[in-house]
């Protein structure tokens, strides 16, 4: 990979506000500034609220099409019957309504970008027409046979598991492999936690100026709360906190006691000695089912050992977190607390804590919520579909 001045990377970084300098970020920027000088397409993948769009802003501001139209589109918000005729047109009488032609996003995008986010709820229908585009820059509009010839740049992002769509029969494999030229992965802001306090610093200050208040920063204490915190909502989740916080506090100094007050019951801050050095314990046994907050959970063990009853609340936070999928925790085990005293001992007894069992249970009630339906199951455990399948098998679950 091409190796970037640091200068000119931070530059970037407060030209289009990418804030972190986590090695997760650091490699999602490099590979931005690798494909931004191109006409490649780009594939933008991550959770809700981790940037998507700022990195399509940067990838378009970064290229020869910059002085060009940037065109964002949200393929999830257009009722799937419209979302043909918004992307490329329409002429008079197409359908009922269709009063004149009108043009679509791809013409007005002429010559510049076009960002398609939520890519991976585009009918199949749809996907045929946007195949052709990416394969001979042409199109028709609905209600029309002529072709139309396009040159537009291709940005787009989800934060669905594509790769499952496609094995479903849900999106075509010849667009997604067409749509992966270049991809660009954003961690979750639970992966890169060593971030927060630039996080946190930028977003005060930004809130601050607009407000004309002076910004007073944040505790220690504050900030630890915050990291030992698991942040399904991500950068944007942390940005609207520190706003909300900063704008009814009138810039007062965040402490824990603040913090208290506005972070919600359903994101509870599990470990206030959540410190981005006792992280590598979490990165080290984390998997696609979050067990870096488990862990996180766990590791309080060494403080409050003989406090089960604390512990079983934290688990229970966890597992609830806004999706409400369990019902009570009166069957998890907690063994052996007291002979808990190191890290070492803390991962050697991971087994007598029964995590499998926990696991399962949240599987099974998450797919009895939501009918079986699999899609709507792994979304509130947090898991990709394809991690569901798998312990679905591991656990000899059937729908």
């Amino acid at each position: 990979m091409e190796n970037f001045d640091k200068q000119f990377i931070s530059e970037v970084k407060k030209r289009f506000g990418i804030i972190g300098s986590s090695p997760q970020i650091t490699i999602a920027i490099e590979t931005l500034l690798q494909a931004a000088p191109t006409d490649l397409t780009v594939l933008i993948t991550g959770e809700t609220g981790t940037g998507k769009e700022v990195f399509a802003n940067a990838l378009h501001g970064l290229s020869n099409r910059k002085n060009q139209p940037f065109v964002s589109v949200n393929c999830g918000a257009i009722p799937e019957t419209l979302l043909e005729s918004e992307l490329f047109g329409s002429e008079k009488g197409a359908f009922t309504g269709a009063v004149e032609q009108r043009i679509g996003f791809f013409e007005t995008a002429h010559k510049g970008t076009i960002f398609l986010d939520e890519i991976g709820e585009m009918p199949i229908g749809t996907q045929v027409k946007l195949l052709r585009v990416l394969e001979s820059g042409q199109f028709s509009r609905l209600g029309s046979s002529s072709m139309h010839k396009v040159d537009v740049r291709i940005i787009a992002a989800t934060n669905r598991d594509l790769e499952i769509f496609v094995e479903e029969g849900k999106f075509r494999r010849d667009l997604f492999f067409r749509l992966n030229s270049v991809h660009i992965k954003l961690p979750v802001l639970r992966s890169h936690l060593q971030d927060i306090p630039e996080l946190v610093d930028h977003f005060g200050k930004k809130v601050c100026k607009k407000l004309g208040l002076e910004y007073s920063g944040i505790t220690k204490d504050a900030l630890n709360m915050l990291m030992g915190m698991p942040w399904p909502g991500n950068v944007r989740e942390l940005k609207n906190l520190v706003e909300t916080i900063i704008t009814l506090e009138k810039g007062y100094v965040m402490t824990p006691e603040v913090l208290r007050k506005y972070i919600p019951p359903a994101l509870p801050a599990y470990n206030s000695h959540a410190t981005v050095e006792n992280q590598s314990l979490v990165s080290v046994y984390r998997d696609e089912v979050a067990s870096n907050e488990l862990l996180l959970i766990f590791k309080t063990l060494l403080d409050i050992k003989n406090d089960v009853s604390e512990i079983k609340r934290n688990v229970f936070n966890l597992m609830l977190q806004s999706d409400k999928i369990y019902d009570s925790v009166d069957n998890i085990q907690i063994q052996n607390a007291d002979e808990i005293n190191t890290q070492d001992d803390l991962v050697n007894n991971l087994d007598s804590l029964r995590l499998d069992e926990i696991e399962k249970r949240m599987i099974v009630l998450a797919l009895k919520r939501s009918g079986g339906n699999r899609r709507q199951a792994s979304e509130s455990l947090g898991i990709s579909e394809r991690t569901l399948y798998r312990k679905l098998t591991d656990f000899g679950i059937e729908i």
